[in-house]
């Protein structure tokens, strides 16, 4: 395993996990959100699950006060098997959420701006991440390959370490996200820059399939997950998007996730109940595509399948 790399699997932390959670096998999820505090409307609510296309109606938040993230996200992962969780977030809140439960969780810091690259070579240098990401750029409407996500790329790089990139034509709804910041072509540039650094797309950059093809063609380095459209835009358009992945010979570099965020229970069945995928793709995604992506041991391979 590469220095810097932590991914912490003890496995005497991780069997009363498999052994309650023994009737499925093991997920591993690349795209969670270490959140410390509800988000609320102007009235103190919890906000209601986000959805597309708007006007809809948001399903009710499960979690209702600040700590009910942590705790209802460790709760649906222990329902579901899921074994080990991509984690980004600023550092403070990974940190913590680190400290809750360090042996569940791959620790990453997102993209801030407002970031020293110094403070943040000197978060690397604590050897308690193991990788980079969620750098959402868009959201400020700055383009992935801004100079000011160099450093982050140059850590990746010098590590080893996994990215996971918000290259997507959706988000939040915020004054400064720009559909344009997000398109795939401006990650080729980076790439150039940067050829060995793994990364991977948020959500394939639905809409951008035909963008999202081209970049996974030429880039052989270039996974992608499945996350958010799987719960927030129509089961029918998000089926649409992934069955024309696997159609394009692209089902060994998906990976499942659920990017919780702040609602908890948005993980759903929309991965084991599609109708086109056979079980050994349905496991390419929960794990396989992962596991192989992470560069996981036999060792830690094997104390997630309880052998």
């Amino acid at each position: 395993m590469c220095k810097g790399i932590r991914f912490g699997l003890i496995i005497s932390i991780l069997l009363p996990v498999l052994v309650h959670s023994q009737d499925r096998l093991p997920i591993i999820d690349m795209h969670m959100h270490a959140r410390t505090s509800m988000l609320r409307d102007n009235n103190g609510n919890p906000m209601p699950r986000e959805c597309q296309p708007r006007p809809c109606e948001g399903l009710s938040a499960l979690a209702r006060e600040d700590d009910d993230v942590l705790r209802l996200t460790l709760e649906a992962m222990d329902e579901y098997n899921i074994v080990l969780g991509f984690l980004g977030d600023r550092p403070a809140r990974v940190r913590h959420w680190l400290e809750a439960a360090p042996d569940l969780f791959i620790g990453a810091v997102g993209f801030n701006p407002d970031l020293d690259p110094a403070k943040l070579r000197e978060e690397y240098r604590s050897d308690i991440y193991g990788g980079v990401g969620e750098l959402a750029p868009v959201y400020r409407g700055i383009s992935i390959n801004d100079p000011l996500l160099e450093p982050y790329f140059a850590i990746a790089e010098e590590y080893d370490l996994p990215v996971l990139i918000h290259i997507s034509g959706m988000g939040a709804p915020t004054e400064t996200f720009r559909i344009r910041t997000g398109h795939p072509e401006l990650l080729g540039e980076v790439l150039r820059r940067h050829p060995n650094v793994r990364v991977y797309l948020e959500n394939a950059s639905f809409p951008f399939f035909e963008e999202a093809i081209s970049i996974m063609y030429m880039f052989p380095q270039v996974y992608a997950d499945i996350s958010t459209i799987s719960w927030i835009v129509p089961r029918a358009i998000f089926y649409d998007h992934l069955e024309r992945l696997m159609k394009s010979g692209l089902g060994n570099r998906l990976m499942f996730g659920f990017d919780q965020i702040w609602w908890p229970g948005v993980i759903g069945d929309a991965i084991e109940s599609a109708p086109f995928l056979t079980e050994e793709q349905k496991r390419a995604i929960f794990y396989n595509n992962a596991a192989r992506f992470l560069r996981l041991s036999d060792e830690e391979i094997a104390a997630h399948h309880g052998r």
